[in-house]
């Protein structure tokens, strides 16, 4: 492929953020509550017993928001719907201010020449529905499939681009197996097992439900975590060792992605994870695989950082020694570009669907300086190092469509509450100012040149 110092014509740029982190408006116009609501009244939950009944207060600011994008350049948004806005109770009656806040939110963003792209499940769960079991009940995937339909049948008029689930590797489990999340249960393995099947049949049934019901064409795609290993050393053996260390299941938990992804888009879990969660294995039936598997046209990744890797004495992959004194985002996150490289490369190798970073970015220590202004030159040189890698990919020939950044302002960021601010805008959280930072800028310049600045 020929060297370019741009991205594809057609490459995707955006931004990201999710309902319970930015709207607000908690009961506003009939919104029932969600696990989330439910766990910000647990004492000392989040950090400094904050809450996201008022976040970014984006239901009602919208528009403000919206106009903000525009100025900026920004040219698709990746936002979430909140499921108990739609259905209060999780399912049965519609609620009709829930819903139509999303199609003035997509009308809006038509109107600046934004174009949306809908995450159906970004946590925010809703609380009738987990008091009857929640993922646990066998129920669950239909009840995901309706509210699916509802959301469907109301934007895909006007929507083409859909994502199913974010991360199921987190919030099944922090929330239901390390409990350090919403809705902060600690499920034994089993049940855990089982509540992470039901979900991803019901990723597979709104599957189902957009291809049906779709009005546009639709563009549908999943976004897991990406789960990143990095080679220490350019060497056969290093590579080979991170490409095993990606894909393995040889320890009991969550933190890994073949079996939330094989299922996805091979049809069966993972013979090693098969084998090692063997004792805890919920009954599987094949009809449910037929479900889970049904046809994506993309795979969405978020991708923070990764891990260096290498081939142990013994053959086998092992974590490398990193050196001292490493780079650390505000987060306590290494900063390590090329897993925006060897991450799609492996993805890539492996499962052969294009792929879309649904989420990437850096927290920083961000605040208003004296000149009114916030300075985030780290987020900067984070972002450059970062797209530089996935330029990289690209350029050998790794199917990359799209990049969204996490995130557009800062956020509501689930059990740190205010303390994390990841955005390119920044939020003042007593008056509800937005501030766009030096990164709002840089990221609007490096879209109008499709990635060129990165090369001056």
């Amino acid at each position: 492929m020929e060297n370019t110092k741009k991205f594809p014509a057609n490459f995707v740029w955006g931004t990201a953020t999710a309902s319970y982190q930015i709207e607000g408006a908690r009961s506003q116009d009939g919104k029932g509550d969600s696990v989330w609501d439910m766990f910000c009244n647990k004492p000392d939950a989040i950090w400094e017993n904050q809450k996201g009944d008022v976040a970014c207060d984006h239901y009602n600011r919208y528009k403000e928001d919206v106009a903000l994008m525009h100025q900026l350049g920004y040219k698709s948004y990746r936002f979430s719907i909140s499921w108990p806005r739609v259905f209060p109770e999780g399912t049965g009656m519609l609620n009709e201010k829930g819903i139509s806040f999303y199609e003035r939110l997509v009308d809006e963003l038509l109107a600046k020449d934004i174009e949306p792209y809908i995450t159906l499940f970004h946590w925010d769960y809703p609380y009738e529905l987990y008091r009857r079991g929640g993922w646990l009940n066998p129920q669950s995937p239909d009840w995901f499939a309706e509210y699916a339909k509802a959301v469907v049948e109301r934007l895909s008029d006007r929507v083409s681009n859909w994502i199913t689930m974010n991360e199921p590797q987190i919030f099944l489990g922090k929330g239901h197996l390390d409990g350090i999340n919403a809705p902060g249960d600690k499920l034994g393995f089993a049940q855990f097992l089982q509540a992470a099947h039901n979900t991803l049949v019901a990723h597979g049934k709104a599957v189902q439900v957009i291809r049906s019901f779709a009005k546009k064409t639709p563009n549908v795609g999943y976004a897991p975590v990406g789960i990143i290993k990095i080679p220490s050393t350019n060497s056969k053996e290093d590579i080979e060792a991170a490409r095993q260390a990606m894909f393995s299941v040889e320890e009991i938990g969550y933190w890994n992605n073949s079996w939330w992804t094989d299922p996805v888009l091979t049809g069966r879990y993972p013979e090693d994870g098969v084998k090692t969660f063997e004792e805890y294995l919920p009954y599987i039936d094949l009809k449910d695989m037929e479900i889970i598997s049904q046809d994506i046209d993309f795979l969405g990744l978020n991708i923070y950082n990764g891990r260096e890797t290498e081939m142990g004495p013994d053959s086998k992959p092992q974590p490398a020694e990193r050196e001292m004194g490493y780079g650390l985002t505000s987060f306590d996150w290494p900063v390590t570009p090329s897993c925006l490289y060897w991450g799609p490369k492996f993805f890539y190798e492996k499962y052969n669907k294009p792929i879309y970073i649904t989420e990437n970015g850096m927290a920083n220590n961000d605040w208003v300086m004296l000149d009114g202004k916030v300075h985030d030159t780290q987020r900067i040189d984070f972002l450059k190092r970062y797209i530089l890698e996935l330029h990289r990919a690209i350029e050998e020939g790794v199917d990359i469509r799209g990049y969204f950044l996490w995130s557009l302002m800062d956020n509501f960021e689930w059990a740190e509450g205010v303390k994390q601010r990841l955005g390119l805008i920044y939020t003042d959280y007593t008056t509800l100012q937005r501030i766009p930072k030096d990164s709002a800028y840089w990221y609007k310049e490096l879209i109008e040149t499709n990635g060129e600045s990165l090369f001056k």
